[in-house]
């Protein structure tokens, strides 16, 4: 089980819980991501949609690592019980999934935890660091 660690913010109140700097809250699309991109208009082509060379075992690498692997896809509850085979059947280990995530891409996600954005580009392997531009709201204390 991942360990969550008390937080208190700038007042000194109780805050949400926060994971260690080691553990990563990753949060992996579906379609276009671990697989082919499937519409969810074409629900039929979710259960036999090619996965991805090194998508399963880097996922699982990262699972076996201690970090939290949550899928975040636009399919919908309508596509739960499939999706789930799907992943079973490709043998993916993770810790949950989230349905409804908006359609149409060009994302930029707001919190008020450190959110790191990796757009898949063809090749799933471990991440790299590099030094990029982002947006940021101003003032914004450096991570």
């Amino acid at each position: 089980m991942v360990e969550l660690h008390d937080a208190l913010d700038k007042d000194g109140k109780t805050a949400s819980p926060i994971l260690s700097k080691e553990c990563k809250n990753f949060m992996i699309d579906i379609d276009g991501t671990i697989c082919d991109d499937v519409p969810n208009e074409e629900p039929e082509r979710m259960i036999d949609v090619e996965v991805y060379e090194g998508a399963v075992e880097t996922i699982n690498k990262w699972f076996n690592e201690g970090h939290i692997i949550t899928f975040f896809t636009s399919r919908t509850e309508a596509h739960r019980e499939v999706t789930e085979a799907w992943l079973v059947k490709h043998g993916f280990r993770y810790h949950g999934i989230l349905f409804g995530k908006p359609r149409g891409g060009n994302y930029h996600w707001i919190d008020n935890h450190t959110v790191r954005a990796t757009k898949f580009h063809d090749n799933f392997t471990d991440l790299v660091k590099k030094v990029k531009q982002i947006e940021v709201f101003p003032d914004e204390p450096e991570v």
